[in-house]
């Protein structure tokens, strides 16, 4: 315990009531100031007391702010909430000074146990109800009031004055306090509980602490608390009617645990109900020892000349006169955080708001991420995900980052099967994202960003299992008994082969096989497909064993082909669309199938089969027999001659125009189809010839669809097409085109010029004129 005695009249009026702002830094100093002079037998902290046990934890090195006490309904671990703490906090300075001079800290706010329950007690809801929306109208803001009746229209402005820039008087360290309280009790006076009523039963449960204390301890009892409990605690009341405002409270069984918290986070309201908007600020202002506005702004420029703004030491001059000149015309003390934002702005970021952004982002706000040593208390998922973390080196940043894996290297696959099982888990710690290199199988790309829900959204996992492997794999059956539509089974497959559940797959592909022989829904069979052959190519980078898959891949595919024509025929325009989808799908799917499997070479010339079908068939919306065309077309089993026929079919005279106009959305339609145009004159000048025959009265009905259509092609590939038809290049009438001398334009490919390219692609591609032709996974190799 601290040598020095309490220092006279500290306890004169009973316990010493200090009376913060959460995550307040003038308050921490303050506070820090007052424990100093009184030297309290017992420091009383505004928490939770079932987080008693954690306190002594404080003084391990390992546990560095900013974190944050969580705590969870042991049998819904999603029912939770958060007590954040800074190393600028006044809570956090009190645990560390008690700590530090080995002196008690308690936690003495309303138990977790009751303030859980009490969030969701089916017996308080309609009673509250009025309360609340009464509440909600009447609530105050405290500081905002005190700002008010000090002429401040901005509370944090007022803070800052009245506190940030003052400082703890050293002669008088309890006299900040004691004019926070009488300002409190005003406030207090006038508008009751503030429309809090629950702080009425937590203040209650608060004095019940404080006269347990001084009845172990005696008055030398400090205690550490919002400001505007400090009249309620101070008030006369009896044990007896603190008592009756507790009872009947619901509760259930709870756990607590340090965790790691983000400056980000802090400016949230939880737990406290309190936040702040700039915590890296506010941080800033704690560390300083002196010239905070210079050591500020010092620290700006480093992060603009990190990011190769030119930023010289004269910036760094002028920005702080021009901060301390702002402050004098509007009468401050000392330059705030607006006054050295102007000052940034106009002076290191030349007037931009651009910098200034990421000066915000980075420092006003921050990313700092708290760490928590391993002795604190947590559900054994957490330890094992823990240790995944070390041992793969992945670990946890606030700051958002993007990690390129490499299948092939060990390393890099275990990180991912970690990733896609947490993402399984519903732990969305990283998010797969579009690679800016390869686009092979054997690559992934993730965008990681630790966020502290994230320990709640691990601690709810851990009904699953013990290990991050276990658990996802429980959840993966579980999942797939209770999938109600077959398109979710089999992203659940996919999602199986790539987290690297093996154990999970065989109940998997039980469930699968029985959904598909059962669901006659060609939409549902199209939508489950092509999940399933990527299954497929996923489990060959991986090494995994896929040879049931593939049969269930190959029968679901042929399910289709009988399906989808008969599915097709009498499609409104939303389910005609909806189709379309489905029908590129599984051409692509198909593609790849039949790339991928042994001994299924049929496949391919029955789709291409179905293709033809869908395309002569006058009861298919005209939207799916252009995209069959177009995709015939592009696979080289229609000629262009072909394609000009049935085009010209789709656009007589005797089709209505809406019907002609979703021909001509299904084929020119989607990626390619504007290069079509542009390069096939015959194509252009049937869709221009029959443009030009549609009827006035119903040009307005299908503009919307030409419109939706060509606003698709990029705006180089529109600009060539207008020009083709304003020259007359896809001119003429009956789909007949007259050439017109046009650079660049011929009625068939030039051969010539395009062999002149071969040889620069052989040496790109590393390849000899005897090799064969590269696979696609051969092209992503070369492309990363």
């Amino acid at each position: 315990m601290s040598g020095a005695g309490p220092r006279a009249g500290a306890f004169g009026g009973g316990p010493l009531l200090l009376g913060v702002r959460h995550h307040g830094p003038g308050s921490a100093r303050a506070v820090r100031a007052a424990l100093d002079a009184a030297a309290p037998a017992v420091v009383l902290i505004e928490g939770p007391p079932e987080a008693d046990p954690l306190i002594p934890l404080a003084a391990d090195p390992a546990l560095r702010p900013p974190v944050a006490l969580l705590a969870h309904a042991v049998d819904e671990p999603g029912r939770a909430a958060f007590w954040p703490l800074a190393e600028f906090s006044p809570e956090w300075v009190a645990i560390r000074w008690a700590v530090e001079h080995e002196v008690p800290a308690r936690f003495i706010d309303l138990p977790a146990t009751h303030s859980l329950a009490w969030e969701e007690d089916p017996g308080d809801l309609e009673e509250e109800a009025a309360e609340e929306t009464e509440a909600e109208h009447a609530r105050v803001d405290p500081l905002a009031a005190l700002a008010g009746a000090a002429g401040y229209d901005d509370p944090e402005r007022w803070w800052e004055d009245a506190v940030e820039h003052r400082g703890p008087g050293r002669d008088e360290p309890f006299a900040p306090f004691a004019a926070l309280e009488d300002a409190m009790g005003a406030l207090r006076e006038r508008y009751g509980d503030g429309g809090r009523p629950r702080d009425l039963v937590r203040e209650a449960y608060m004095r019940l602490q404080v006269r347990a204390a001084r009845k172990e301890f005696g008055d030398e009892v400090a205690v550490v608390c919002g400001a505007w409990h400090v009249p309620a605690l101070r008030a006369r009341t009896t044990v007896t009617a603190d008592r009756a405002l507790l009872k009947g409270l619901p509760k259930l069984k709870t756990d607590l645990t340090w965790v790691p918290w983000t400056h980000r986070r802090l400016a949230r309201s939880s737990g406290y109900g309190a936040g702040i908007d700039s915590p890296g600020w506010y941080a800033h202002l704690f560390r300083a020892p002196d010239r905070p506005v210079e050591r500020w702004l010092t620290k700006v420029a480093g992060l603009l000349r990190e990011e190769d703004r030119i930023v010289s030491s004269a910036h760094v001059i002028e920005a702080v006169r021009l901060a301390d000149t702002l402050a004098v015309m509007r009468g401050r003390p000392l330059p705030g955080l607006t006054e050295t934002t102007d000052a940034v702005r106009a002076v290191l970021c030349e007037g931009s708001d651009v910098p200034l952004s990421l000066v915000w982002d980075r420092l006003v706000v921050g990313d700092v991420l708290g760490e928590v040593p391993e002795s604190a208390p947590a559900v054994p998922l957490q330890r094992d995900l823990a240790r995944e973390q070390r041992r793969l080196r992945l670990k946890p940043e606030a700051l958002e980052r993007e990690l390129e894996l490499d299948l092939r290297k060990d390393t890099d696959a275990a990180r991912g099967r970690l990733l896609h099982r947490l993402r399984l888990l519903g732990v969305g710690w990283g998010e797969p994202a579009r690679s800016r290199g390869s686009t092979g199988t054997f690559r992934e790309t993730w965008r990681l960003r630790w966020e502290p829900e994230l320990s709640v959204r691990v601690a709810e996992a851990g009904v699953w299992g013990t290990t991050v492997l276990g658990a996802a794999t429980a959840r993966a059956e579980a999942d797939a008994v209770g999938a109600r539509a077959l398109a979710d089974v089999t992203a659940l497959a996919e999602q199986c082969l790539l987290a690297g559940l093996p154990d999970a797959l065989p109940v998997v592909m039980r469930v699968l096989a029985d959904r598909a022989a059962l669901d006659a829904d060609v939409g549902h069979l199209a939508q489950a497909l092509p999940a399933l052959v990527r299954s497929l190519r996923y489990g060959d980078v991986r090494g995994t064993d896929t040879g049931a898959l593939a049969d269930v891949a190959a029968a679901l595919a042929e399910r289709v082909f009988i399906g989808l024509p008969p599915a097709c025929a009498t499609l409104d325009t939303d389910a005609a669309q909806e189709m379309r989808g489905h029908v590129d799908a599984v051409h692509g799917a198909v593609g790849l199938l039949a790339e991928t499997l042994t001994g299924h070479d049929g496949l391919r010339p029955r789709w291409r089969a179905v293709l033809r079908t869908l395309s002569g068939r006058d009861t298919v919306p005209g939207l799916i027999r252009g995209r069959a065309v177009r995709l015939l077309l592009d696979d080289g089993v229609l000629e262009a001659e072909d394609v000009a026929r049935l085009m010209g079919l789709a656009l007589s005279p005797g089709t209505p125009p809406g019907d002609g106009a979703a021909w001509v959305e299904g084929f020119v339609g989607g990626g390619g189809g504007g290069l079509l145009l542009v390069h096939d004159e015959r194509l252009l000048g049937l869709v221009d010839a029959w443009l030009t025959s549609v009827p006035a009265d119903a040009f307005t009905d299908v503009l919307p669809l030409l419109r939706r259509t060509f606003s698709a092609y990029e705006p180089g590939v529109r600009r060539t097409l207008g020009e083709l038809v304003r020259r007359g290049q896809g001119g003429g009438t009956g789909g007949t085109a007259h050439p017109v001398a046009s650079p660049g334009f011929a009625p068939e490919a030039d051969a010539g010029r395009a062999d002149a390219v071969l040889p620069v692609l052989h040496l790109l591609l590393g390849l000899t004129p005897e090799r064969p032709r590269p696979t696609d996974d051969d092209l992503a190799g070369v492309g990363a």
